[in-house]
């Protein structure tokens, strides 16, 4: 299944944010939210090293510019877009958000929560579940990754 192009073009904005986290010392994961008519409500890249915050990934920085942007916790018909499959905290921060839809480019064997080693977001045994596409711009997303962990070792 081919991604729609606008998933390309909001992933192409999180690239960018990926970059921007990569220069300031954090791992380069970059996310939006999308609302339902594609406008950008929400930016956020990894900003835990910054802000000395572990609950400073991308996405729930994103979903928190987003909900101020709208005023109201409830992102229900929005996208999040990220650069990185989210990790079990973001995967339940989009949940208890509501958002109906994720996209994202690199996937993560290791702590991956949207299908790779788990998949709670579209878990049927919860209350809510969100439509999954990933492998967006999957390999610009890797080797953003890549060249980061490299570049520490």
């Amino acid at each position: 299944m081919q991604p729609e192009l606008r998933d390309v073009d909001a992933m192409r904005r999180a690239l960018a944010l990926a970059d921007a986290a990569s220069t300031a010392g954090e791992v380069p994961v970059g996310a939006i939210v999308l609302d339902p008519s594609g406008a950008v409500i929400g930016e956020g890249r990894n900003r835990r090293e910054l802000d000395h915050d572990p609950s400073a990934h991308a996405e729930v920085v994103a979903m928190r510019e987003a909900a101020r942007a709208i005023g109201s916790w409830n992102l229900d018909g929005c996208t999040l877009v990220v650069t990185l499959e989210p990790c079990l905290m973001c995967a339940g921060a989009l949940l208890q958000a509501r958002l109906s839809r994720l996209v994202f480019g690199a996937w993560d064997d290791k702590a991956g929560a949207a299908g790779s080693m788990y998949d709670v977001v579209r878990d049927r045994r919860l209350p809510y579940r969100a439509e999954v596409v990933g492998g967006v711009c999957e390999a610009e997303a890797q080797a953003q990754l890549r060249a980061f962990f490299e570049a520490r070792r």
